[in-house]
């Protein structure tokens, strides 16, 4: 990779501290590095493009920060196709698989193309309304259904490729791709899924009734979620953004997207390993 674009968490406390090392590495290793406009607060001095500027010009993208951030590039760069690599500076950031500590190798890495590349399924969220598709979005972690900032639960239809499932009284209702299986959905009481796995997880968020459980369907599942509450706010966001207020009656479908992200890992990168780390496993001699 001879050409690298970085963008920046500027908001970190550590973000200065480890651009300067990030930009550092490259000239010894005959890469050029871009930074968009935000990062460019930090070193005016680097070249600098739009965000979106990066598809054409760069190889790679290095995201600084935390997931947010690795999101961020990911879902502006989806079309380009171009792979990034999260640098993590943030709390426990499960797609930011590189740690500060990690940098010089990370860079030396990307230089000599000795680098692990995985592919991750992007869905795409589609709100029909009166029978019209009124928007779309795209999430690589999890899409979700739920009520807004009042105290009563909402009541959700759920269909899975045309077949009813049930209808939840619950606060809400997400789905999250395996990389997203570690967010909001654990938090939840959903299952993790290794990436690679060819599946979604459908997860309850507090439903009223305890028989109502997590579900892991196929990738290729088309899961429509309706909504019959009215009276009340109801909320679709995507990757932890608030995109799209809901009224009752309308239908939310969810598809995988012809787009996938590539994310970028060091040789030898563990799921499991990080897994250990990140949610502190304990009794396991395993190192």
């Amino acid at each position: 990779m001879k050409t690298l674009g970085l963008c920046a968490n500027t908001g970190k406390p550590r973000a200065p501290e480890v651009l300067r090392r990030i930009v550092s590495k490259p000239g010894e290793l005959g890469m050029r590095v871009i930074v968009d406009a935000q990062t460019s607060i930090l070193n005016p001095e680097l070249e600098t493009v739009g965000e979106k500027g990066f598809a054409g010009e760069v190889d790679a993208v290095i995201a600084l920060g935390g997931d947010g951030t690795l999101l961020r590039a990911i879902h502006s760069l989806r079309e380009a196709g171009i792979p990034v690599m999260g640098v993590n500076i943030g709390g426990l950031g499960f797609l930011t698989s590189v740690s500060e500590g990690e940098i010089d190798q990370a860079m030396e890495c990307l230089a000599d193309d000795h680098i692990e590349v995985s592919t991750n399924p992007i869905m795409v969220a589609d709100v029909q309304r009166d029978g019209v598709s009124i928007d779309s979005y795209h999430a690589l972690n999890e899409v979700v259904v739920a009520r807004g900032p009042a105290s009563r639960m909402v009541q959700l239809d759920l269909h899975v490729s045309g077949k009813a499932v049930t209808t939840y009284s619950c606060d809400g209702i997400l789905v999250a791709t395996p990389v997203g299986s570690t967010g909001y959905s654990l938090s939840s009481g959903g299952p993790i899924l290794v990436p690679g796995t060819p599946a979604l997880v459908i997860t309850p968020i507090c439903p009223h009734t305890l028989g109502s459980r997590p579900m892991v369907v196929p990738e290729s599942s088309e899961i429509e979620i309706s909504t019959r509450s009215a009276g009340q706010e109801l909320l679709l966001a995507t990757d932890g953004q608030t995109a799209q207020p809901l009224r009752a009656g309308d239908t939310v479908r969810i598809s995988r997207s012809a787009h996938s992200a590539q994310l970028l890992h060091l040789p030898g990168h563990s799921f499991y390993a990080l897994l250990r780390q990140k949610l502190h496993w304990r009794g396991s001699s395993i190192k």
